[in-house]
């Protein structure tokens, strides 16, 4: 891959750093604004301008640009403190999804309000007893005229309490091999019957939610892919999803551990003179290296019109327990202060403690780290399945713990 801007390419970098650079929301604009309101409001600036969602078509709410200048966008973005955004889950893995599966008057009538920051969406895929076997999940949803019937329970659903729209996979037909009898569908967050229940994690937040359905009512009209295809549909989502996730999320990076170690003394030296520290150093280093040449590969397929593959899943098996590593080394250099999760007093605001928390759930969203590992064993260097009893037996008939 070439990493030089093209004539075009540059051309269209000196035009996003100059509508950045006059249009980043100022602290005043900001100012009694909770992350939500924040976040839509960078984001209808974005759409009204035609800076959001940019690889998107004009009829969805895009600019109907490349692969390569969303990454030059994003790339001119991040040299600016922007809000964080609410909208990942929607428009990276709910919008690929749908553009792959609904049909054009849908897309017409629900991505423009989705690019503009007008909606949010969430992902309900994972279940209480399912682990991380998406093809386990029990909830079931019942063919009743036009609509579907929906009952049973979703868990770790990210923005579910602020979300008007959801995708969601349910079992159709619980006498078919589990990965047959799925399909797929979209859902108003508001209609009857729904209940959302937020989870307070060990970081403090509750973004996790636990999602109850009773009697839902789901229009059938809002089902994509035929019935029972509905793990190829999810297959478009996972994929988008590890594409999306790949590097573990934000957080703790190299800079920020090599700063540290360059200005806190260990034995009264910098700590970046200990041989261990810098073996350390070195490693994250070249992971991180690796990870963004990885990337470059994706940009490329990406620009050639294909779809993210399953070697994503190493972006994502790499990058998060790399961040968790990265988290707790530098709570051990920061020694008895590693303790204090204050953004007045902490180093970095906190940003190594909200990390050392939050980052072991980066091994489990979006796959687990074993699930990875299969996906690139088995899909990227082409070697045997894992062993699977359960295959080609009746989702009926599978022993369960209870059983």
């Amino acid at each position: 891959m070439d990493f030089k801007d093209t004539q075009q390419e540059a051309e269209f970098r000196i035009e996003a750093a100059k509508w950045l650079g006059e249009n980043i929301p100022t602290d005043a604009e900001l100012e009694g604004l909770d992350h939500i309101q924040r976040a839509k409001l960078w984001q209808k600036r974005k759409y009204d301008a035609g800076w959001a969602c940019i690889r998107w078509p004009k009829e969805h709410g895009g600019r109907g640009a490349n692969a390569i200048e969303q990454v030059i966008f994003d790339q001119e973005q991040g040299k600016y403190k922007t809000p964080d955004s609410i909208f990942g889950i929607g428009q990276g893995m709910c919008a690929p999804t749908m553009m792959a599966w609904a049909n054009e008057d849908q897309n017409k009538q629900y991505m423009p309000a989705l690019a503009s920051g007008e909606h949010v969406w969430c992902q309900l895929f994972s279940e209480p007893a399912g682990g991380s076997d998406l093809a386990a999940l029990r909830m079931r949803a019942v063919k009743d005229g036009d609509d579907w019937v929906v009952n049973g329970q979703k868990i770790w659903t990210s923005g579910a309490h602020y979300s008007d729209y959801g995708v969601l996979v349910l079992r159709t037909d619980p006498d078919m091999p589990k990965h047959q009898g799925l399909t797929y569908f979209f859902l108003d967050m508001k209609s009857p019957g729904i209940e959302i229940k937020p989870i307070r994690q060990i970081s403090g937040g509750a973004n996790f939610n636990e999602v109850y359905f009773t009697d839902v009512r789901i229009p059938d009209a809002q089902r994509l892919g035929a019935v029972g295809q509905g793990w190829q549909v999810a297959l478009t989502t996972l994929m988008n999803e590890r594409a999306s996730i790949g590097g573990g999320g934000g957080g703790v990076n190299f800079d920020s551990v090599f700063e540290l170690a360059s200005n806190t003394n260990v034995d009264d030296q910098p700590a970046i003179k200990d041989a261990g520290v810098r073996r350390k150093l070195a490693d994250w280093y070249v992971q991180e290296a690796g990870l963004k040449f990885t990337g470059y590969r994706s940009m490329t397929a990406l620009s050639r019109g294909e779809i993210p593959g399953p070697e994503n899943s190493i972006g994502k098996l790499v990058g998060a327990p790399k961040q968790q590593d990265m988290a707790s080394f530098a709570l051990d250099l920061l020694d008895a202060s590693g303790i204090i999760w204050d953004e007045d007093l902490s180093a970095r605001a906190g940003l190594f403690q909200a990390t050392y928390m939050a980052s072991p759930g980066f091994r489990i969203a979006g796959g687990t780290d074993e699930i990875m590992a299969n996906i690139i064993a088995e899909r990227v260097l082409g070697m045997p399945q894992d062993i699977r009893v359960d295959k080609g037996i009746p989702f009926s008939e599978i022993p369960t713990s209870g059983s």
